[in-house]
């Protein structure tokens, strides 16, 4: 006989937890008052689960019920069952808590840098519980770590690549780009400044293959200024923020990660407007997927966060 058939069908919790209560109280009649049922249903569950199993589990006489070696056995297997299914269920408790879990975040860098870290700044004070593993990359590959269920959520430019029904999306805030200084830098103290006037300064630039790149050459083409030879180029958010502050330069940032970095009070944007406007920053997540509940508290933390930053505009 197919275990499917000899066991999965046949085989109900119920007749396991009859077969522990029976072992527990030595006798059927007990366990039968243990479990608010009649004799006969305690010994007809027995009976059936050794046909089905083809073995005798107890063996019994005027005094009570002992276990054979192969109900004993069996026993294990029952205890080991209702062990698991304990955990399962504080597993689901645990998952149903708001206040702590395990949370997986994809970001790109700088709104991991910025957006994320100041959420996760107020979170973990408040809800000690909770443990925070960050994903960082662009936002084609938070996509796909979404789509293998490697992050609860990405949050990340606007980006699409084709009709994706199996995701959804809320924007969260448009995102506008700005030109950095170091607080001790000259030109944070003018009022005035055209960005054709900088040309000749120290910048430091992500790579022009990399989407912020781009946007930052298309943006500068734009309005007839050609391509900036930066000092520098790093993708490295930390390498570019950290010669802004220390060695004078330039760098161009979203204005988010500006607002929100933990180092912004050594940061200053200077007054010029940019001609070119960073895709709008959205929470991405899968539609058939059921969240957590504290993946659902992160996103109250974010929402409310990033009404902050839309009302400082």
């Amino acid at each position: 006989m197919q275990w499917t058939d000899r066991i999965g069908r046949r085989v109900k919790l119920r007749d396991i937890h009859i077969l522990l209560a029976v072992a527990q109280a030595g006798t059927m009649s007990k366990a039968a008052e243990l479990m608010g049922v009649s004799h006969p249903v305690i010994s007809k569950a027995i009976t059936e689960l050794e046909n089905t199993l083809g073995v005798r589990l107890f063996d019994r006489s005027p005094q009570g019920v002992e276990s054979t070696a192969f109900g004993r056995a069996f026993l294990e297997c029952g205890m080991a069952v209702f062990d698991e299914l304990r955990r399962g269920v504080g597993r689901l408790d645990h998952l149903g808590d708001p206040t702590a879990g395990d949370l997986s975040i994809g970001a790109t860098e700088p709104v991991m840098c910025g957006l994320i870290l100041a959420v996760m700044e107020q979170m973990i004070g408040r809800h000690p519980g909770i443990k925070f593993h960050n994903v960082t990359g662009d936002t084609p590959s938070l996509h796909r770590a979404l789509h293998e269920r490697r992050i609860d959520f990405a949050v990340a430019r606007r980006w699409r690549s084709g009709a994706d029904d199996d995701v959804a999306a809320e924007i969260l805030f448009d995102e506008d780009l700005v030109v950095v200084a170091g607080r001790q830098n000259p030109l944070t103290r003018r009022r005035q400044i055209k960005l054709a006037e900088l040309l000749d300064e120290p910048w430091v630039l992500p790579e022009r293959d990399n989407a912020a790149g781009l946007l930052i050459a298309e943006g500068f083409r734009s309005i007839g200024i050609g391509p900036l030879k930066p000092r520098a180029i790093s993708n490295s958010m930390a390498i570019r923020i950290g010669l802004v502050k220390t060695m004078g330069f330039l760098t161009i940032l979203p204005a988010s990660t500006l607002q929100f970095h933990p180092e912004r009070q050594l940061l200053k944007a200077l007054p010029i407007k940019l001609p070119m406007k960073a895709q709008p920053v959205e929470i991405v997540w899968l539609r058939h997927r059921t969240p957590t509940a504290v993946a659902g508290t992160f996103v109250e933390f974010l929402r409310a966060t990033t009404k902050r930053l839309a009302a400082a505009k």
